[in-house]
C-alpha cells in the first residue's frame, strides 16, 4: 500500500553485508554447532568492579532516576577533558569543548545530521567502519573515497594518503568539507604518527574543511607504540574534533558511553543537537564512567594485555596453520588477506564457508567498503584455547581447500 510513498533516507542504505554472516551464524548455533565468534569487535569481559560499585551506588540514590543533560553531566565533561590531559597534555573547556555521547556511534551521527547540508561532500578513507560513511547519507551528503596504503607493519603511508586527499580536493565538486580519520584504523588496524596530524591540519586550513578524527581503540595499543591524538598539535582545535568510547577501554560496550570533544563550532552544533533528541544517558551511568576515566587506569592496562596475548596467539597458531598473517601494533582486530588457495572465494563467500565447514565466524572485508575485498576482520573476543581451536579448524579446511584444487 502507498507504494508512491518513498523513504529516500532508508533507500539510500544498502543491506547490512554483516547480517547475511549472523543469520548464518545464528541458524548454525540453532543447529547445535559451536561457532568460535571473531564477527564484531563487541568486548567479552567483565566491566572492571569499581566502575559497577559506582553505578550501583549511584542508582541506589532517589535523585538520579530522573531526566539527565543530554551534553552529559558537568563532572562527567570535566572528567573527559581530565583524561585528555593527562593522557595528551591537552586543554579543553568541559563547557564547550566537550560533549558526552550515548557511545561514539551515536554521538558521530549525530554530529553528522547537525552540520550537514543536503548535497554536502565528506571524504573517507576506504575501507571503512561503515558509520563513518554512511552518517554523511543518512543526513542527505555524499561521501567520497579513497583506498588507503599501509606497510606490512600495518603503518600508514602518509605520502600516498595526502596524494591520494589533495585529488579529491582538486577533482570534486562541490569541494568537500568534511574530511574522517580513524588511526588506530577500524578495520585494517593501520597506526599513524603525530607528523600526519601536523600534515593535516596544515591542509585543513589551506583548503578550509573541518577534520573528524575517531580514536575509539586510542588506549589498545601494543609493543611500544602509542595512539597520538590530533590536538596533541597546535591549532588543531581550529579544525578538528575527535571522538572516543569507553567501549573497549573499559570493557563498557553496552553501556553506551562516548564523547566528542574540540572545535566550538561542532562540539556546540552537536550540542544543541542532542537538546532536541535525547535527555543524556541514565545518571548513574554517567556517574560510573566519570570514575572509569578518572580513577585507577590498571584495568586499561589488563584490558589492553589480554588482547596483546590474543592477538599474539592467534597470529602465531593461525600462520601454522597456514594462514599467513602479521601482528597489528593497535585495536582488538587482526586484519587479515584471504589465504592464496581461498583468494578466488571473496571476502564474502570466504567467511561464509569458514562459518559453515570451519565453524569460525569472521567479518568479510567487503562488508567495510570496496577497498576491503580480498580480507576478513579478525576480532579479538575469543579467549586463547577458543582461539587455538580455531586455528586447528582452520587448518582442516584449508587443507579441504587444496585437496579440491588438486
Amino acid at each position: 500500500m502507498f507504494d508512491e510513498i518513498r523513504f529516500n533516507t532508508i533507500d539510500r542504505l544498502p543491506g547490512y553485508v554483516f547480517a547475511q554472516i549472523n543469520d548464518l551464524k545464528l541458524a548454525a548455533r540453532h543447529a547445535g554447532d559451536d561457532i568460535i565468534d571473531f564477527s564484531m569487535g563487541n568486548p567479552d569481559g567483565r566491566t572492571p568492579q569499581h566502575i559497577i560499585d559506582k553505578l550501583v551506588e549511584s542508582a541506589q540514590k532517589d535523585g538520579t532516576h530522573g531526566y539527565s543533560v543530554s551534553k552529559g553531566i558537568y563532572k562527567l565533561r570535566l572528567a573527559i577533558c581530565n583524561w585528555y590531559a593527562r593522557k595528551y597534555g591537552v586543554t579543553l573547556d568541559p563547557n564547550t569543548e566537550a560533549v558526552a555521547t550515548l557511545g561514539s556511534k551515536e554521538g558521530f551521527v549525530h554530529l553528522a545530521q547537525a552540520i550537514m547540508n543536503p548535497g554536502d561532500v565528506a571524504v573517507v578513507p576506504d575501507p571503512a567502519y561503515p558509520i563513518h560513511a554512511y552518517a554523511f547519507m543518512i543526513a542527505g551528503g555524499n561521501v567520497h573515497k579513497f583506498g588507503i596504503d599501509y606497510n606490512e607493519k600495518y603503518e600508514l603511508d602518509k605520502e600516498q594518503f595526502f596524494t591520494k586527499l589533495k585529488k579529491v580536493f582538486k577533482e570534486s565538486a562541490p569541494k568537500p568539507k568534511f574530511v574522517v580519520v580513524n588511526f588506530p584504523h577500524n578495520p585494517t588496524c593501520v597506526t599513524t604518527d603525530v607528523s600526519f596530524y601536523e600534515e593535516l591540519v596544515a591542509y585543513a586550513k589551506e583548503e578550509r574543511f573541518y577534520i573528524i578524527s575517531d580514536i575509539a581503540y586510542a588506549d589498545l595499543s601494543f609493543d611500544g607504540y602509542e595512539t597520538p591524538s590530533i590536538f596533541q598539535v597546535e591549532g588543531a582545535k581550529d579544525v578538528a574534533v575527535e571522538c572516543y568510547t569507553l567501549s573497549k577501554s573499559y570493557n563498557m560496550a553496552g553501556w553506551r558511553v562516548g564523547f566528542v570533544v574540540g572545535n566550538k563550532k561542532l562540539v556546540g552544533a552537536l550540542q544543541k543537537i542532542k537538546s532536541w533528541f535525547d535527555y543524556g544517558m541514565f545518571t548513574p551511568i554517567q556517574v560510573a564512567s566519570t570514575v572509569a576515566l578518572d580513577g585507577p587506569q590498571e584495568c586499561v592496562d589488563e584490558i589492553r594485555a589480554t588482547y596483546k596475548k590474543r592477538r599474539d596467539v592467534l597470529v602465531e597458531s593461525f600462520n601454522n596453520a597456514g594462514w599467513p598473517m602479521e601482528k597489528p601494533q593497535s585495536t582488538m582486530f587482526v586484519w587479515a588477506k584471504i589465504p592464496k588457495v581461498a583468494a578466488h572465494l571473496g571476502s564474502m563467500e570466504f567467511a561464509k564457508q569458514l562459518l559453515q565447514e570451519a565453524k569460525i565466524a569472521v567479518s568479510p572485508g567487503i562488508g567495510f567498503g570496496e577497498s576491503g575485498e580480498g580480507y576478513v576482520r579478525i576480532a579479538l573476543i575469543e579467549n586463547e584455547n577458543r582461539i587455538r581451536q580455531a586455528a586447528r579448524n582452520v587448518k582442516k579446511y584449508l587443507k579441504s581447500l587444496e585437496g579440491l584444487q588438486e
